[in-house]
């Protein structure tokens, strides 16, 4: 638990958005930004356990912030930032995807979108504990270079089979010039 707080701590003295929101609300407010994050991450957690709309909310967390940080990482002029929040989307579309095969499941139990929040958080966190660049590490990575070539030989194969379904389908519907209007 000490460990936790420690991180809580470490994480209310960088510099970001949500400690500058801290920051200025303590300033108006006059309560510590340290109970000001923990009465927020309170609320947040019991809405995601007992609100209406978790979903909204959960991926509402999953989705600005990494938004917003995308954005700041592509305009500004380092390319670290820029892998690292590339990483996370990678990450957060393979999650998706087996959310959607899965959720029919995993929306019966009753901390599913509190552990979904937990687990995006993980994946966005900065540093070392940055769980996207561990999971792409340790899980996508060896995939994509153990199945890229296969993958790419079929998406080569079905593009080229798509356009040329696409080209028959527009000589079809396109009407024949009749003799007289080739003679113009």
């Amino acid at each position: 638990m000490d460990r936790l707080r420690r991180l809580f701590e470490h994480f209310l003295e960088q510099r970001n958005f949500a400690t500058e929101a801290l920051e200025a609300l303590e300033a108006r407010t006059g309560v510590e930004k340290r109970y000001l994050a923990a009465g927020a991450v309170t609320v947040l957690s019991l809405y995601l356990l007992f609100g209406h709309g978790a979903s909204l909310l959960c991926n509402l967390i999953g989705f600005v912030y990494p938004a917003y940080a995308s954005i700041k990482a592509i305009e500004s002029p380092s390319k670290e930032d820029d892998t690292v929040w590339l990483t996370y989307w990678v990450v957060y579309a393979l999650f998706g995807l087996a959310e959607f095969f899965s959720d029919l499941l995993l929306f019966w139990f009753p901390f599913y979108y509190v552990g979904k929040c937990a687990f995006l958080l993980f994946c966005m966190s900065p540093g070392p504990w940055n769980g996207a660049l561990l999971l792409y590490q340790r899980l996508v990575r060896p995939l994509f270079l153990k199945h890229h070539a296969a993958v790419d030989s079929a998406v080569s194969q079905l593009s080229g089979q798509v356009l040329d379904t696409a080209s028959g389908i527009t000589r079809d519907a396109l009407p024949n010039p009749s003799p007289l209007q080739k003679g113009k």
